[in-house]
């Protein structure tokens, strides 16, 4: 396929990949999943998309013991938890009997009316459990709130009998990392471009068939030599249609430009829009730009840690590529230091600086003074 030397994949368990992928596709449909942890049997449904029939069924499928899983962040904003020091983290809120879908709902979604901190009271569902709960309703791309409650064995294996989906939390946590590592090429084209005619598209997808990252190869680069390299996550707003509130439009362009100018690179196209929370959670956080959050408050206002992202897809597909050593074309030295907890050596941060407009302005010095972006 490729002249360059493709290396094959870490051999991964499709089968556990792909349990998640179907507990994120019913989710995301807004049908019930079953975890299971440390032989503890729990159904869940995403806050986003509960009902009233869904939310009375999960009641009597567990006795009323529901909780509702939050991340931290969230659950500090509603007054029900300390703010966190770091990223990650998630509070369980346990749910009184006969509270409206309505007020569940709202406590996942930060444009709902402001809600009154309530006397909380105790839950004895495993906190690893809720951890695993809310990080499929971030792979869902969904807000990270999740109602979640114990069944009995004997209820989990009618629930499985009827065709409700299982996952263990230990295939929840480790997806990311697991996808990634099983990412490999599943196909390559010629598509020249505007500023860099002599270009190829190959496209890796991980093994359950989710989402796949592209490396838009320019030139013949030599894996002899630390290679120019951009990572680029996708934006369909500044990408496809120019908008103004970002620069990334302007750095995907650019980048291009810079790569073919210089004979040879790599772009890494990677499938994670909004810093990781998916394009309808970043429109979700524009709105709350527009009332005065920048934009790493508006993400932890929904409930996400500042930034979703992870390079690990980006440092392996450089492994198979042949490339261990880079120049990486930056402003973000997040990006440097991932990559080198990744394995791949930064021997350059190349500046990547665009001109500001008067609708990105407020946004790029967000970047600058909250995460230490060069401008």
């Amino acid at each position: 396929m490729s002249n360059l030397p493709l290396t094959e994949p870490a051999p991964a368990d499709a089968r556990v990949l792909r349990q998640v992928d179907h507990a994120v596709a019913d989710l995301r449909r807004g049908e019930m999943v079953l975890l299971v942890h440390d032989g503890a049997h729990l159904v869940l449904e995403a806050a986003e998309t509960l009902t009233s029939e869904a939310l009375a069924r999960l009641a009597r499928l567990t006795g009323r013991q529901l909780a509702l899983a939050l991340t931290r962040r969230r659950a500090a904003l509603l007054g029900w938890a300390p703010p966190p020091r770091g990223p990650g983290g998630t509070v369980l809120i346990p749910i009184p009997e006969g509270s409206e879908v309505e007020f569940l709902r709202d406590l996942a979604d930060p444009a709902a009316p402001a809600r009154c901190p309530v006397a909380l009271g105790r839950t004895t569902l495993p906190p690893a459990a809720a951890d695993a709960a809310v990080e499929l309703t971030k792979l869902a791309r969904l807000l990270p709130a999740v109602m979640m409650g114990p069944v009995e064995a004997s209820v989990a294996a009618a629930l499985v009998a009827e065709g409700i989906h299982t996952v263990t939390a230990a295939a929840v946590m480790d997806y990311r990392e697991s996808a990634a590592h099983s990412l490999r090429a599943v196909a390559e084209a010629k598509v020249p471009l505007a500023d860099a005619e002599n270009t190829r598209i190959i496209a890796f997808q991980p093994s359950d068939g989710g989402a796949g990252h592209f490396a838009i190869v320019i030139g013949a680069p030599d894996s002899t030599q630390p290679l120019l390299v951009r990572l680029h996550s996708e934006c369909f707003t500044g990408d496809l249609l120019g908008s103004l509130r970002c620069d990334c439009g302007d750095q995907l362009r650019g980048a291009i430009a810079e790569i073919g100018r210089a004979g040879s690179g790599m772009l890494l196209y990677l499938a994670q829009e909004g810093r990781g929370i998916g394009l309808v959670n970043k429109l979700r956080a524009y709105n709350l730009q527009d009332v005065g959050l920048d934009t790493f408050d508006a993400n932890e206002q929904l409930g996400f840690d500042a930034d979703e992202r992870i390079y690990l897809p980006a440092a392996e597909m450089l492994r198979q590529l042949g490339f261990i050593r880079v120049r990486l074309l930056t402003n973000n030295p997040d990006k440097v230091a991932a990559l080198t907890r990744c394995g791949i050596t930064v021997v350059e941060r190349v500046p990547h600086v665009f001109p500001t407009n008067s609708h990105n302005e407020r946004y790029l010095h967000a970047k600058a003074t909250r995460h230490g972006h060069h401008l």
